[in-house]
């Protein structure tokens, strides 16, 4: 049975960083690929990141390029997001999301299969 299991949120500063961690088990990950999405009160979840197991290629949201990257430790079946530069409006609950391989071309936005309890980040302005 797939788990992921988030840490790492918490209560920030406009300006500060988090790193948010996702753990993995049950089962073989190679070539699968990781997502991070966020929802924040009263509006709908959203993607924010994408990473592939397997080559590491990665896709992100237009709101967080250049602050957010996404990693993946391939030896602890684990994908990290590190936050930088956060803004107020990145408080959200934040959750990680696993899929099969894609080969489309946009295979960041395919279905995930596997999601996980989500994690709270809140940026204080």
């Amino acid at each position: 049975q797939v788990q992921l299991v988030e840490s790492g949120g918490g209560l920030v500063q406009a300006g500060g960083s988090l790193r948010l961690s996702c753990a993995a088990s049950g089962r073989t990950f190679s070539s699968y690929r990781m997502g991070w999405f966020r929802q924040a009160p009263g509006k709908e979840r959203e993607f924010v990141a994408a990473i592939r197991w397997s080559g590491g290629s990665t896709h992100y949201a237009d709101s967080v390029k250049g602050r957010f990257t996404i990693s993946r430790d391939n030896a602890k079946n684990t994908v990290y997001l590190q936050m930088n530069s956060l803004k107020p409006e990145d408080t959200a609950a934040y959750y990680c999301a696993l899929a099969p391989p894609s080969y489309d071309s946009r295979w960041y936005e395919r279905p995930y299969d596997y999601w996980g309890q989500g994690t709270q980040v809140t940026v204080s302005s």
